[in-house]
């Protein structure tokens, strides 16, 4: 499938998905929208697609969020699954994404990095959720996401004065895993390359007992940990007979998916 706003390239088990509209800072309208929640949509049902990263076109611009120039007006339906970009609603996605960030990361482009799995920035990212300086509030995930990451007192300093920080602060806050003077989409296939090592069965299972255990006790997620859908699909898996018997054999493991 051919898409004007969003470019998609496969590697192996790795999709690159790259938000092309750098005259506009990357900032979605309605129509890209559509187009990455296309993409998502095909990434998740594809059984050869085990890892995804997510950058921008250019070397300014991650993604500026929305584009209210094009689009003044927003709605609540910008929050309905999938979410802002395609992901930041997605909830019951268990394959993981990384976030390539290779410049500005404003608003919904910040939420789209704070629903991703892992994140590397260019040095010179700069990462903002400024809506209440235009009478908005970050309504794609920042809100929720941004206290459980950082701690209440650092969130709102984010998201009461809409303020900017670097991609070294964002590091220190937890909000991206590495900071790289050049080639940030290699770093994100570095990061790609350690995943796709492991079983993305074990990965998926994985994902999903972690996200679906921060709303609930350690005990809780103990118990039922065992009945989630990944891990159930992980321990009746080939990947989880191969794994031990690679082990045992003293070689790579031969990874099938299933």
């Amino acid at each position: 499938m051919s898409y004007e706003f969003v470019e998609v390239a496969h590697e192996g088990a790795l999709t690159i998905v790259t938000i092309n509209r750098p005259a506009s800072h990357n900032a979605l309208h309605s129509a890209a929208q559509k187009e990455l929640a296309a993409v998502f949509d095909a990434f998740a049902s594809d059984d050869s697609q085990w890892v995804a990263i997510i950058t921008g076109a250019g070397p300014k611009a991650f993604c500026a969020g929305h584009d209210i120039r094009a689009e003044p007006v927003i709605s609540a339906a910008m929050a309905q699954p999938p979410g802002f970009g395609g992901l930041a609603s997605r909830f019951d996605l268990a394959k993981p994404v990384i976030a390539a960030v290779n410049g500005v990361a404003m608003g919904g482009g910040f939420e789209i990095v704070l629903a991703c799995d892992l994140a590397v920035a260019s040095a010179n990212a700069v990462f903002a959720l400024p809506e209440p300086r235009v009478g908005l509030a970050a309504l794609a995930g920042g809100i929720q996401r941004l206290p459980h990451m950082t701690g209440l007192k650092r969130a709102m300093d984010l998201l009461l004065t809409g303020r900017r920080i670097s991609a070294r602060e964002a590091f220190e806050l937890g909000l991206i895993n590495e900071v790289v003077e050049d080639d940030v989409l290699g770093a994100a296939k570095r990061w790609a390359a350690d995943i796709l090592a492991c079983s993305p069965m074990s990965v998926r299972a994985t994902k999903e007992a972690t996200l679906r255990g921060l709303a609930t006790s350690v005990e809780d997620g103990l118990l039922s940990g065992w009945g989630y859908p990944a891990m159930e699909a992980m321990l009746g898996s080939a990947d989880a007979v191969e794994g031990p018997l690679a082990f045992a054999e003293k070689r790579a493991p031969v990874w099938k998916g299933r």
